[in-house]
């Protein structure tokens, strides 16, 4: 008898893409393939693929590259956001035999392992075996109505924490954005589905990320459109997860009535991010942006006046075509007087396809490097002095699987990573901690 067939999937980008890897692995898998440690040794190589930035397309072509070499008889299928963009690209790249896009993206175990089983999702349109010449299978994106979901254990410290995605797409046109054109119009986990994956990972694991690409658009698309809050509230009440962590959710969808909810439930992480992308609303207006700087104070007013002790984050982009210093002075005296615990910064980088890419203004990389720079030692500052205003309280905590030197690493509920000194943990554990003075580390209650 032959051995069997391996292979290895590399994942890139967002937790929603991550997920989107885990489906496939399970598809592969199920159809009698090996998975294999690494890429050197396996028979098929799957690149899911990002492409929010320049960067993220330059990363993946230098890893299929890379693949080739160390393994040049190994078959790669590139799929993902930038092989739904550039699919002709990709194909042109040695060692690519397949490239799936996002449209296609529940065939691939179909186009891998032909009729070796019934594909894990049979609610998608049937599928025959081949694909077009030069083996490209993309579609148009936009009639996708099929939500790929598995839960998905990231490499590192968050092994101990899987995600789960309940929804993909974005129905926004963010003007410097071209996920929609890669990911489709928004779609939801039915929620019947998603509490019985949730029941499946609360045997194993004490704290679940929910996730996806516009999470509080989840249930717009369902019969009755139910809003993200009912989704929560029947995980909770139906299954026995410990720790719920909601991602980033955007403004207007963080409602007084989920707030309320993470507020008041115990199981829900204490842990709010709000996409802000710019703190002047002129910008915002160019960005094409659904809120303005009123609404979004008003958002995270409600949350630190809800939740004194929450770690509140945000995504901010700089250098975006067109901002001025003043802009980007308004911007950043926002951030410095809101309750923010931590950022995560982004330079614009242009997306060919989208209105920013051809917008006048262009702002050079330099100026872009300090913009930057100065956000993050604001953002620094703030983050220090949150941990420090939490000396001497006890939150819970989930124990993760990286090694720390002297003791162990945990999660706090409120987004804190804390050493905890002594033996190492097992990780994947739900315990209280005692934060010290300088909240870096912790002390099991």
């Amino acid at each position: 008898m032959s051995e069997r067939r391996t292979f290895y999937v590399q994942n890139f980008g967002c937790r929603a893409t991550q997920a989107d890897g885990a489906a496939i692995t399970a598809d592969l898998s199920a159809r009698g393939l090996q998975r294999d440690a690494d890429w050197s040794a396996a028979d098929v190589v799957v690149v899911n693929t990002c492409t929010v930035t320049a960067e993220a397309d330059s990363d993946a072509r230098q890893t299929i590259r890379r693949i080739h070499r160390e393994n040049p008889s190994a078959e790669i299928l590139v799929t993902g956001c930038y092989a739904q963009r550039r699919p002709e690209e990709l194909s042109r790249l040695p060692g690519v035999r397949w490239v799936v896009g996002n449209s296609h993206k529940p065939q691939i175990g179909e186009v891998v392992a032909p009729q070796r089983l019934v594909s894990l999702h049979p609610s998608h349109e049937a599928f025959h075996g081949g694909v077009a010449a030069g083996g490209l299978l993309v579609g148009d994106i936009s009639q996708q109505r099929q939500l790929l979901t598995a839960p998905f254990l990231e490499s590192g410290q968050d092994r101990s924490r899987p995600n789960l995605k309940v929804q993909d797409g974005c129905n926004n046109r963010c003007t410097f954005c071209i996920i929609p054109s890669v990911r489709g119009l928004s779609r939801s986990a039915p929620p019947e589905l998603a509490v019985a994956e949730m029941r499946k990972l609360a045997r194993t694991f004490p704290e679940v990320v929910l996730t996806g690409i516009n999470l509080g658009r989840w249930g717009r698309d369902l019969p009755g459109r139910p809003r993200f809050h009912t989704l929560l509230e029947r995980l909770l009440a139906e299954t026995p997860i410990r720790k719920i962590r909601v991602s980033s959710v955007e403004p207007m969808d963080w409602t007084q009535d989920l707030l309320e909810l993470l507020a008041a439930e115990p199981r829900l992480a204490k842990h709010v991010h709000i996409p802000l992308q710019s703190g002047c609303d002129t910008v915002l207006q160019r960005m094409r942006r659904r809120y303005r700087i009123r609404h979004y104070a008003d958002r995270i007013e409600r949350a630190r006046a809800l939740m004194p002790e929450a770690s509140i984050g945000a995504d901010v982009m700089v250098g975006f075509p067109g901002e001025t210093d003043a802009e980007f002075e308004q911007s950043r005296a926002f951030i410095e007087q809101a309750p923010f615990t931590y950022l995560h910064v982004f330079t614009y980088s242009a997306r060919e396809g989208t209105p920013a890419a051809a917008a006048p203004g262009q702002v050079s990389k330099p100026v872009k490097k300090e913009r930057n720079r100065a956000l993050r030692e604001l953002i620094d500052r703030k983050r220090r002095a949150f941990r420090r205003s939490l000396a001497g309280r006890e939150v819970d905590a989930v124990t993760l699987a990286r090694p720390v030197e002297g003791g162990g690493a945990a999660l706090t509920d409120n987004y804190l990573e804390v050493t905890i000194p002594g033996e190492p943990l097992r990780p994947a554990q739900l315990v209280r901690v005692r934060l010290e003075p300088d909240a870096a580390t912790a002390r099991l209650v």
